[in-house]
């Protein structure tokens, strides 16, 4: 019975029980690249919505950029402790480092495509497919968040048992 206290004692005074969950490292990557994917959506669904109208210049996000971008501030974040930036006078505007748009550029798409005249560099298909393909990309990380928290559930859970 000593030797099961004695161990008893080890493993509850160990790290094991004083872990926190960090849930940044978990889904900070991919929360990062959901924003970044809605974000995206946004800018192809005003390119689609303006397909129409005459001198509209189709724009885009980088996304690796974008997300090296978010990454890079994360870290930063992380670094100086917390997501807000620090006011120096009243009159300044507060602001929240943490939001993805306000950390990448937004970049105005090259036309494959002939002018049609009217000055609108939109490709209705391509938008299409980039839309597409955006919302599978944006899909997919939804699935992989869900199975890293189904994951941390059953490990909370005891392995569900």
């Amino acid at each position: 019975r000593d030797d099961v206290s004695d161990w008893s004692s080890d493993v509850c005074s160990s790290d094991l029980f004083n872990m926190a969950i960090n849930l940044d490292k978990l889904v900070g990557f991919h929360q990062s690249a959901l924003a970044i994917r809605t974000d995206r959506m946004e800018v192809i669904s005003g390119n689609l919505a303006n397909a129409n109208t005459p001198g509209y210049k189709a724009k885009d996000i980088d996304f690796n950029k974008a997300m090296e971008s978010a990454m890079s501030a994360q870290e930063g974040q992380h670094k100086l402790g917390g997501g807000s930036l620090a006011r120096t006078h009243d009159k300044h505007i507060g602001g929240d480092i943490s939001s993805v748009a306000s950390n990448f550029e937004m970049q105005y798409r090259i036309p494959t495509q002939p002018d049609t005249g009217d000055g609108n560099t939109v490709e209705v298909q391509a938008e299409r497919n980039r839309f597409l393909d955006n919302g599978l990309r944006y899909q997919a990380t939804l699935e992989f968040i869900n199975g890293k928290v189904k994951g941390m559930k059953k490990a909370l859970s005891s392995g569900g048992q």
